[in-house]
């Protein structure tokens, strides 16, 4: 327990969540309604929920961050503010897609690639009618559809016929460029925390509004009493119904089940001697096949290789394990780099959010036909009852800054409510 105010169990506000909705609208209550008492519930033995940052076990000054890890659009991006705020270091070095170095790989393959490529995503823009997978618009038997398939589990965590062409199109995540936190995002967002009264291995299992007035929360714990509680867990703790609604909440239940979360995993590869490897540059493991992997060579300078899987390779990796995954993506950097570079690979992180307690997987994506189920499971209930979450977000879904203002939005929502009803 940290930070804890000392009210016992009955407070004004709990919220459940500790990851970047969670502390965003805590720390937006504590700004506005310095009066309430606000208590926040995370059920697992950290604050940031998929922002997570861990050290290199040979260099304890590197930061690893095994879930967000860029700033997107960062100039806009409430996060970059707050880590200059705080005291932390905004990393301008471009990212890949904004110009940053790519390994340079045969031109014309390149050239064709990228034609390919930006041609399936002008056709998504372009998208009319009715809502469709994102494979419906891939040419077929196009040379460089597996390239296309890899990029779109990239930004989904989900195969192509799962997603929704109207959410892409519906996503913006602000003006560029996207930068990053040299001390790590999830160093960023659980610093930020820090004045938060919060308990750590608190979980709930059940929310009771029945009763007109105070809301009872049911934890491992003991029962809370509460005057309103915001909800800010994973899509998938909700449609798994990890939490239940008394009366139940199936719109919030089936609303969630629509946007589930897709996967996309993190393993860091430490490097023995640096210099085998160009610093900050991108490659993608293959330029064919939709099951590959992403890879940012030291990153910011640091001696390791940051890989990137997602979708039903992230799954399947996860399931065989870290050794699998490793030998998968030496496998990958040897065939750019010749059979010697292995010698130079060793394990040094690895994330599995597809099998980790209280959360079950990295973003959500929508359905076909499901982009308006974000604002479903946005809206309150009977003003009580909060969601916030980067699945609320219209535009800016699976992204910390999109956490960051569905929790502040909620804050402002409960505090209204706090007006009506002093």
């Amino acid at each position: 327990m940290s930070g804890d105010n000392g009210k016992g169990a009955d407070e004004d506000v709990v919220i459940i969540g500790g990851g970047a909705a969670g502390i965003a609208a805590a720390r937006r209550l504590q700004a506005i309604r310095p009066d309430l008492s606000i208590l926040l519930l995370e059920a697992g033995d950290r604050l940031g929920g998929r922002a997570w940052t861990v050290g290199l076990p040979s260099a304890a000054d590197v930061a690893l961050d095994l879930g967000c890890g860029w700033l997107h659009g960062a100039r806009t991006n409430a996060w970059t503010a707050i880590a200059e705020k705080v005291g932390l270091t905004v990393d301008r070095t471009p990212a890949p897609w904004n110009g940053g170095r790519r390994l340079q790989r045969d031109g014309v393959d390149i050239h064709a690639a990228q034609e390919a490529i930006g041609g399936y995503f002008e056709r998504l823009d372009s998208h009319e009618g009715d809502d469709a997978d994102l494979a419906a618009v891939l040419e077929p038997g196009n040379a460089w559809n597996g390239q296309i398939r890899a990029i779109g589990t990239y930004i989904t965590g989900a195969e192509l016929e799962r997603s929704s062409i109207v959410d892409y199109t519906r996503y913006d995540p602000g003006p560029g460029p996207d930068w990053r936190v040299r001390e790590g995002y999830g160093t960023l967002i659980s610093l930020y925390g820090g004045p938060v009264p919060v308990r750590l291995g608190v979980e709930v299992g059940s929310i009771d509004h029945r009763h007109a007035g105070r809301v009872g929360i049911e934890t491992n714990q003991g029962v809370l009493s509460v005057r309103a509680v915001l909800v800010t867990v994973s899509t998938n703790m909700l449609a798994d119904e990890k939490i239940a609604f008394d009366p139940p909440l199936p719109d919030k239940t089936q609303a969630a089940a629509r946007l589930p979360l897709g996967l996309a995993d993190k393993l860091f590869l430490g490097l023995a001697h640096p210099e085998a490897l160009p610093a900050d540059t991108h490659m993608l493991g293959s330029i064919s096949s939709g099951a590959t992997g992403t890879y940012q060579l030291r990153p910011l300078g640091a001696p390791v290789v940051e890989a990137y899987f997602a979708g039903d390779l992230a799954h399947h990796l996860e399931r065989e394990g870290k050794e699998a995954a490793f030998a998968f993506a030496a496998d990958e950097l040897a065939g750019q780099f010749g059979a010697d570079i292995r010698k130079e690979l060793s394990l040094a992180a690895i994330s599995a959010w597809a099998a980790t307690p209280h959360i079950g997987g990295s973003y959500s994506y929508a359905e076909p036909g499901a982009s308006d189920q974000r604002a479903v499971l946005a809206a309150p209930h009977e003003g009580r009852i909060f969601f916030a979450g980067e699945a609320c977000s219209r535009s800016r879904y699976s992204t910390a800054h999109g956490a960051y203002e569905t929790g502040v939005a909620a804050a402002d929502l409960i505090a209204a409510s706090f007006s009506k009803n002093p």
